[in-house]
């Protein structure tokens, strides 16, 4: 069994601040990318940054200065600090990584349950 959780989230106003934190768990060998997307009411969801274990990461243009992922691989966690939020970003924040599981031969990508983040104006 895997599990991704996720954590953080919420309401907060125009130009402020809120901080997503995730973490895998469960049998598994190794974890390999993690990242962060979102999905707002009527759109598909998007890839919102994401990091190797190595530390590259990859970042939606709409995010880039604002949002910085981070990630600590002996503990299998992926931090998202977001800055400057604005009303663009209200969605339901999904954490997902990418596991090889003990015996299987390629990585799946497992999903958390997604948390909410409303950013009034």
């Amino acid at each position: 069994q895997v599990q991704v959780a996720e954590s953080g989230g919420g309401l907060v106003q125009a130009g402020g601040s809120l901080r997503l934190s995730c973490a895998a768990s469960g049998s598994f060998s190794r974890v390999n990318t993690m990242g962060w997307y979102r999905q707002a009411p009527g759109k598909q969801r998007e890839l919102v940054a994401s990091i190797t274990t190595g530390g590259s990461t990859n970042y939606a243009d709409s995010v880039k200065g604002r949002f910085t992922i981070s990630r600590d691989n002996a503990k299998n966690t992926v931090d998202l600090p977001m800055n400057s939020l604005n009303a663009e970003d209200t969605a339901v924040y999904y954490c997902a990584a990418d596991v090889l599981r003990i015996s299987y031969t390629v990585f799946v990508r497992y999903w958390g349950q997604g948390t909410q983040v409303t950013v009034s104006s």
